[in-house]
């Protein structure tokens, strides 16, 4: 997809990544919260993609940010949201970052 962007945010619990689209204020998000006891692990728990931007294929490339940044960053992902829970499921290929 042409003009997006996709932004990181930490919080001391967890975070978010936002795909923000040149054409358009909406954003797109996928949150994660750190497991207790063991910050090597994200736990994904909501990928939303506002309707107006819906259909562009946001939320896909949101789980393929965390993804690379997993590989990058050195930790794992526990899919708790049924979309990171299916996007899993069709890329076996992400085997190696999946909590």
């Amino acid at each position: 997809m042409v003009g997006l962007t996709i932004t990181r945010h930490e919080t001391a619990t967890g975070g978010e990544y936002r795909a923000h689209p040149a054409d358009s204020e909406a954003l797109g998000q996928l949150t994660w919260t750190t497991q207790a006891g063991n910050p090597a692990v994200h736990r994904a728990d909501l990928v939303l993609v506002p309707s107006e931007i819906g259909g562009r294929g946001i939320a896909g490339r949101l789980v393929e940010a965390m993804v690379a940044d997993a590989r990058e960053n050195h930790f794992r992902i526990e899919p708790l949201c049924s979309y990171v829970v299916a996007a899993f499921a069709r890329h076996p290929e992400w085997a190696d970052v999946k909590a």
